[in-house]
């Protein structure tokens, strides 16, 4: 089974890892338009040979993993040169404006959006990790605009995977993601901002910080060149996201110059009822 793969980084790496796994005799092609990537994951054998997209008529699927920004011209080179077989995939963080632009396409039919929720703050092939799309949860949108023959393959392996898959129309998926990825990003690239701006001397960041500032900022070591094009494009649901969250935070900071403590307290109270929706969700993930 031939298998390309366009964007060498986290995720891109990471699904040929998975790919490899589950079908050690597939053959992975691959390309990034960084040559150090593409270097790098040859040397790690996360691909076998160049992806050329003149010659992928009897791929059996295609799995594009740039920034978003980029996706959509890529994506339709791919699917005027593929044949009626052939399963064209994304994994970016934003559906409307992909689904939207594909949707008059001659190969729709080709077409599969997807949202793996997953990843982690670190890119490049060195950041490929080999299970990162084991037992997760897929996001999919308008599964039908595709072929069903390339459907139930793809939903066959996304069984091979042990994916939970929740069906999601892209208007949708990016209002959502927003809230729980996109501000999520925003806050710790802010937090970071704030605190390095404060501290001049670098040195103090590191010998004040405890493990809560560590895990809060984590987020802001991701790639710019993804997450700029990701706030861009879904920039209508980022800003309502950001207008709540600094009524929050503005709403908070009233409360502290009035030292309301009582106020504080309860809201914070209300606040903590996050640890058992949490729970919750960790623990039905463990019973799978």
């Amino acid at each position: 089974m031939k298998i390309g793969i366009i964007g060498l980084g986290l995720m891109g790496g990471s699904f040929s890892y998975g790919i490899k796994e589950l079908f050690p005799n597939s053959e992975i092609f691959g390309f990034d338009i960084s040559n150090d990537n593409f270097k790098i994951a040859t040397e790690l054998g996360i691909i076998d040979s160049k992806l050329n997209i003149n010659n992928i008529s009897n791929f059996k699927l295609i799995l594009v993993s740039i920034p978003v920004d980029k996706s959509i011209d890529v994506l339709k080179i791919v699917l005027d040169n593929v044949s009626d077989k052939t399963l064209v995939m994304d994994v970016g963080s934003t559906k409307k404006n992909i689904c939207s632009k594909l949707k008059n396409h001659p190969n729709r039919k080709n077409f599969l959006a997807t949202h793996p929720i997953s990843g982690t703050e670190n890119s490049g092939p060195n950041a490929a990790i080999k299970k990162l799309y084991f037992n997760i949860t897929n996001i999919i949108c308008e599964p039908e605009l595709t072929s069903p023959d390339i459907l139930n393959f793809a939903y066959s392996l996304f069984s091979k995977f042990n994916m939970k898959i929740i069906n999601m129309d892209p208007a949708s998926h990016d209002e959502h993601i927003s809230y729980v990825s996109h501000l999520s990003h925003i806050t710790s690239f802010i937090l970071a901002k704030t605190v390095i701006q404060k501290e001049e001397n670098e040195k103090n960041i590191f010998d004040l910080a405890g493990s809560g500032f560590e895990s809060t900022v984590r987020l802001a070591k991701s790639s710019s060149k993804m997450w700029a094009p990701i706030f861009l494009e879904n920039k209508d649901n980022v800003t309502e996201a950001l207008d709540e969250y600094i009524k929050n935070l503005d709403e908070l900071k009233q409360l502290i110059v009035k030292n309301d403590k009582k106020s504080i307290v309860n809201d914070l109270n209300n606040i903590n009822r996050v640890k058992k929706i949490l729970s919750g969700i960790n623990n039905k993930k463990n019973e799978k």
